[in-house]
């Protein structure tokens, strides 16, 4: 699959993206509901920058020179717990409590509960405000922290995104990254049918920042664009990820209908785990 020039392998990385799925679908089982396709096209948006760009300490997750990342697109934090599950700072089995009502893995990510979590998100277009004004007091305090926030690109029709993308330009906050998972649907159909985005990067560029597009399932694209960030001194950046929604599912990728699940049953459980252990099968097959 081919996304202006952009090559979208159909299949998943490696092992590691397999084993990090079955994490969410143990969520999805436990919790019995959630965000399926918005989860699977993170993934490896969220692996690249906590395995190679995030500075943070498992042992102190307030640590004052951590970087601060803030999931804007809240729906799909079993990602996000995923990687947390993965890097130590919470045990994987606590991800079958997910949304139940003892659990503090809610099906929004809040702040206070969740280990790295910097603001509680999930009314869309909040978070690249909040990320902006943490963007501004680090520079005010004379850090060098980086403030990254991953929006979809169904919440960018959010006017209160681009009003903070003019005050983030005004201010030259080259330590900002926006990052779009753009997987070209969002929660009532696709992007195109509903509001068109592009061209996306001009948009961003108009709006006074330096942006890049990558293939967001592509470890080395997306290590290649946050290796170089800032992308441009005194201007903020923007990482346009071309994902697929579903990613790694094949009879849920670039499906609408597995946004959200409201349900999740135990033979859609197995199905999902079927599905991943084929592409486990077909890797080893093909090594």
């Amino acid at each position: 699959m081919s996304v202006d020039g952009i090559n979208i392998r159909s299949e998943l990385p490696d092992e590691r993206a397999i084993a990090l799925r079955h994490l969410v679908i143990d969520a999805l089982e436990g919790g019995e509901r959630g965000h399926v396709g918005s989860t699977l096209s993170l993934m490896e948006i969220l692996r690249v920058l906590y395995d190679d760009v995030l500075r943070y300490r498992v042992d102190a997750p307030q640590w004052p020179d951590r970087d601060r990342l803030i999931l804007s697109k809240g729906h799909g934090c079993i990602a996000l717990y995923a990687l947390l599950a993965d890097k130590g700072f919470i045990d994987k089995a606590e991800l079958r409590s997910f949304c139940r009502a003892e659990s503090r893995l809610g099906g929004h990510p809040e702040r206070g509960k969740v280990p790295t979590v910097e603001a509680s998100t999930g009314a869309l277009g909040h978070g690249l405000p909040i990320g902006v004004g943490l963007a501004l007091a680090q520079r005010m305090k004379k850090r060098t922290n980086r403030v990254i926030v991953i929006c979809g690109d169904g919440e960018i029709n959010e006017g209160s995104v681009w009003e903070s993308a003019m005050s983030a330009a005004k201010h030259r906050l080259d330590n900002l990254t926006v990052v779009i998972d753009y997987n070209k649907i969002q929660s009532a159909g696709f992007v195109d049918d509903i509001l068109p985005l592009e061209p996306l990067a001009d948009k961003w560029a108009s709006f006074g920042f330096t942006a890049v597009e990558v293939a967001g399932h592509d470890l080395e694209d997306l290590r290649k664009a946050f290796g170089r960030l800032p992308l441009q001194r005194g201007r903020p950046n923007a990482v346009i990820c071309h994902t697929v929604k579903g990613k790694g599912l094949p009879f849920a990728e670039n499906d609408p209908t597995w946004h959200h699940k409201s349900r999740v049953t135990a033979a859609e459980v197995a199905k999902m785990r079927e599905a991943l252990n084929h592409c486990r099968i077909d890797e080893v097959a093909h090594a």
